[in-house]
């Protein structure tokens, strides 16, 4: 029975989210210290006290959700013989969950995944000036007709097909009154709903291109190693391991489309049963009953979870 681990995206966070792990396991406590020193602030204090208003910025999510994740990881280390390189086949995450897959393979240091997640989330929010993109999500299309409607409300702007999240949820994005013209026309194509997403930026799409830019100049001068397990890379659903190509997928996963339910399938064809989700929220374990029949699901990311997980190991 293989298993993966797959670690969360943006849309998971919130406030309060790892204190329970690092009020129990000193392992969590040194993971948020690790992070708040390479930011060169107390992001772990925004994180358990607040204001949601400036934990749900991009240049704060990503790199707080990193943390959780990590912490997380560590706490299954040592307190239930958890061996990445042993226990898993792929890791894998959602759109910047990509870099915690990653830092957990070692393929990146925590301390430099922190800073570079600080400047993708920076890079992200400048890229396009705030109600000028835009995001919605099309329940009940597939990706193909979620393609399709998004090339029909572009009309010379910009809409794109963002995630392909499986389970018939489809996120667009683009300018704003393209996809709210996006919205539109799936209502008529059958979508039981399309609904504008609370998001800050246009994220997957060509407008985020000078975010891109930003990601290459920094991810240049980053060392990257080859993971200790394949990588499943957002922009191709198949599993990479060259440092080179980590690097270029990255860089396109910026603009291009997170496609999770591909990943997700292409995971269960090759034998993974179980998906570990590690850090916040429980969004993709939802999605992979969704996506792969027979295949389940577990969400980890406080102390219960993990006392659950050592239980089910016996361990």
């Amino acid at each position: 029975m293989a298993t993966a681990f797959v670690f969360p995206g943006q849309g998971s966070q919130a406030v309060g989210m790892g204190k329970a792990l690092a009020d129990e396991f000193a392992v969590a406590r040194a993971v948020f210290d690790e992070v708040d020193d390479a930011l060169g602030e107390r992001l772990s204090t925004l994180m358990w006290e607040g204001p949601a208003d400036a934990l749900t910025l991009t240049e704060n999510t990503q790199p707080a959700l990193l943390a959780v994740s990590l912490a997380t990881l560590r706490v299954l280390e040592t307190e239930a013989g958890v061996d990445l390189a042993r226990d898993a086949t792929f890791v894998a995450g959602h759109s910047l969950g990509e870099y915690s897959a990653l830092a957990a393979a070692r393929s990146l240091t925590i301390a430099d995944t922190a800073r570079l997640v600080r400047v993708r989330g920076r890079a992200m929010q400048k890229a396009v000036p705030v109600g000028v993109g835009a995001m919605a999500a099309l329940i009940g299309l597939d990706f193909e007709q979620a393609a399709a409607v998004a090339a029909d409300a572009a009309q010379g702007q910009v809409c794109q097909a963002a995630n392909d999240n499986g389970g018939g949820q489809v996120v667009v994005s683009g300018d704003k009154a393209a996809v709210e013209r996006a919205v539109e026309i799936a209502k008529s194509r059958g979508s039981k709903r399309a609904m504008l997403l609370p998001v800050s930026a246009p994220f997957h799409c060509s407008l985020m291109q000078p975010a891109a830019d930003a990601m290459k100049d920094a991810l240049a001068v980053a060392t990257v190693k080859p993971p200790l397990v394949p990588v499943v890379a957002n922009v191709l659903a198949l599993p990479i391991t060259d440092p080179a190509e980590i690097v270029r997928r990255l860089v396109e996963q910026v603009t291009g489309t997170v496609r999770w339910r591909e990943s997700i399938a292409h995971m269960a064809s090759q034998g993974v049963t179980t998906f570990y989700e590690l850090g916040a929220g429980k969004v993709l374990s939802g999605l992979v009953k969704r996506i792969a029949a027979g295949a389940i699901g577990v969400a980890i990311g406080n102390p219960a979870d993990v006392t659950a997980f050592k239980a089910a190991q016996g361990a």
